[in-house]
């Protein structure tokens, strides 16, 4: 699947469109350079599933857990870890097998550690902030 959004303001589109895309998988691996928007796309994705609060970057603490109507949302920013052994003292696999929503950032760091299904998203900027979303299951 493949989507191009032009502004923000298609955010929320692109977010119901990668929800209904993903069917019942709720392990999301998001790759794209600095700045792609990896970390706004999963804010639009935390409030179409209904979340109240908005999402925040959990660069510094490696993952934030938000509540929605469904349950919980569980998200990663892996970019600061250095081995992936810290995955693991946070209980990564825990969280993998919670059956919530899981929102990777930086999933290479932790490339041993990926579930056997999940959707891929990719990001990349084009001109004038476009964005092309990439999504695949695997």
């Amino acid at each position: 699947m493949n989507i191009r959004v032009n502004n923000e303001g298609e955010l929320h589109q692109a977010a119901s469109e990668l929800l209904k895309f993903a069917e019942k998988e709720k392990v999301f691996l998001f790759e794209g350079d600095m700045g792609a928007g990896k970390t706004t796309l999963i804010k639009a994705l935390c409030f179409v599933l209904g979340m109240k609060e908005t999402a925040s970057s959990p660069t510094y603490s490696i993952v934030n857990e938000y509540v929605y109507p469904g349950g919980k949302i569980y998200h990663f920013d892996f970019f600061r870890i250095k081995s992936q052994n810290e995955a693991f003292d946070i209980g990564f696999e825990e969280y993998l097998a919670s059956g919530e929503y899981c929102f990777i950032e930086w999933p290479q760091n932790i490339s041993d550690l990926w579930p056997q299904n999940y959707i891929k998203i990719t990001i990349s900027e084009g001109e004038n902030g476009l964005r092309n979303i990439l999504a695949d299951k695997v």
